[in-house]
């Protein structure tokens, strides 16, 4: 009898980093298993040797982390159903095929290289709508089986599929599926290199720990009649079967890295907050019936079930992404965001200026509703770092006109004025000035922000200018005056 208690787990192999199909996997497995008040278990499957890369578990377990995806068991916080690793656990997937080899539900193949190669081009040859070892070896008599083995000779282990079956299983979002025999090949279980192949190591170990919900992605279902015969063949419960639709592109293609960044980590360092990222992933392929789009982790927890996962494959669109990203980042308090740009800040070309937390919580409310990324609290507005470099041309052959530097010089004497001025002391001088000049304040903005930003969009005016303080605006006008003069000229 399967474990009460739904155990369910998330499987990467250790070959490069996490991708965003892999890390929703992961995201849909740990809701449900929180929701079910579950275990959320991390086993990495590392028999493929030929595929593993150096350092990805420890990148895959990074990813994790980061996203926020806390796993009850795994490989570095152990468990009771360990090792974690598959390749720690080669002489259990032994023990499990020769028990299928004793009951004649698997066999010893020991078919060369070229054999195969030369099957499966004759059976391309004669438009087969598959290629499937022919069960040259089942019928070797023991002693040519004994002969072989002790002469060493290679050899994988294979499950003897009976032909004329119909493999049916329920999947609670495809439905009931089903099979036919005939198309199913006596896959290998144990590779010439003793290492076991994904479906012997994943069914065995499915098992063995307890998982009740197999939750994993749609290119695994062609796989689960493999897997159903090898759970029939040990006489062992079924978990619940559940296959995610693919990740498309937005012209429909299937998600992958040729077309674009895939890797959760491209997205954190491209700057991308976890909260958004989660809450964006969730969303592909999975709705709570209703119009929300905007979660925290908590809310996903509790309104998640398997059941409100669609089948049809799920559009990535970075723009949603992005949204998002720009809504959890409004959302978080000022204290927040200082920290996250502080930290932004210390990897920056402006790591040495000395800015105080009063200064930097005044520009985060001044961007806030401007920015998509923490790094645009720098680059969307380095005016307020430094002093502008150069100016917006578009905005000097508009707003620059030749009394401007008159009219800004006679700002600049009234600003000079203003002791320790706040936003509305700076609003109420220029209002003067503008009508001591008989001008709009328009004539006075447009080119007062091209002087102390070098742009012609940004914050409001007068908590820009006070943000940068009366010498500095003081400074920034005279450098303005001087250096766009001579780019008139």
């Amino acid at each position: 009898m399967i474990n009460p208690q739904v155990r369910v787990r998330f499987a990467p192999s250790p070959t490069g980093y996490l991708h965003v199909g892999g890390l929703r996997t992961a995201l849909y497995n740990y809701l449900f298993a929180r929701k079910n008040n579950g275990k959320f278990v991390l086993r990495i499957e590392d028999t493929d040797r030929n595929r593993y890369v150096e350092g990805a578990v420890e990148n895959l377990i990074s990813a994790l982390h980061w996203a926020g995806l806390q796993y009850d068991e795994g490989p570095d916080i152990g468990g009771p159903f360990g090792p974690y690793m598959q390749s720690q656990r080669l002489e259990i997937y032994q023990k499990y095929a020769q028990e299928l080899i004793s009951q004649g539900k698997a066999y010893y193949c020991f078919c060369t290289p070229e054999r195969l190669e030369a099957l499966r081009e004759e059976q391309q040859k004669q438009k087969l709508p598959q290629a499937k070892y022919d069960k040259h070896c089942l019928h070797l008599t023991k002693s040519e089986i004994e002969e072989n083995l002790a002469k060493g000779v290679a050899k994988v282990v294979r499950l003897n599929v009976e032909p004329n079956q119909k493999i049916e299983f329920d999947d609670v979002i495809r439905g009931h599926v089903e099979f036919d025999s005939n198309n199913v090949d006596d896959q290998v279980l144990i590779k010439s290199d003793g290492y076991p192949t994904y479906h012997l190591a994943n069914v065995v170990d499915d098992h063995l720990m307890q998982i009740t919900h197999v939750i994993r992605g749609e290119e695994w279902l062609s796989s689960t009649p493999k897997h159903v015969l090898l759970y029939d063949a040990f006489g062992w419960e079924r978990p619940v079967f559940a296959h995610l639709p693919l990740l498309l592109n937005p012209d429909r293609s299937k998600l992958s890295k040729r077309q674009g960044d895939v890797a959760v980590e491209d997205y954190r360092d491209k700057g991308y907050l976890k909260e958004a990222l989660i809450n964006f992933v969730a969303l592909l392929g999975w709705n709570a019936g209703d119009d929300k789009e905007f979660y925290y982790i908590d809310e996903l927890i509790e309104k998640f079930s398997l059941e409100r996962v669609n089948k049809a494959g799920a559009v990535f669109d970075l723009q949603k992404l992005n949204w998002l990203n720009a809504e959890h980042l409004r959302k978080k308090s000022n204290e927040e965001i200082l920290s996250l740009l502080k930290m932004e800040l210390s990897n920056s070309e402006y790591k040495d200026h000395l800015i105080s937390d009063e200064k930097l919580i005044q520009i985060i409310e001044a961007m806030k509703e401007r920015v998509t990324f923490i790094k645009e609290f720098i680059y969307n507005c380095r005016y307020f770092y430094e002093a502008p470099k150069e100016y917006e041309q578009k905005s000097i052959e508009k707003n620059w006109k030749e009394d401007t530097p008159q009219q800004l010089l006679k700002l600049k004497e009234e600003f000079v004025k203003l002791i320790n001025p706040s936003k509305e002391d700076f609003e109420q001088a220029l209002n003067k000035v503008s009508v001591e000049l008989n001008i709009g304040k328009g004539k006075l903005i447009h080119p007062l922000r091209l002087a102390v930003s070098g742009q012609s969009t940004g914050p409001g005016m007068y908590d820009l200018l006070f943000i940068l303080g009366k010498d500095e605006v003081v400074k920034r006008i005279d450098s303005a005056i001087n250096n766009i003069g001579k780019i008139k000229a």
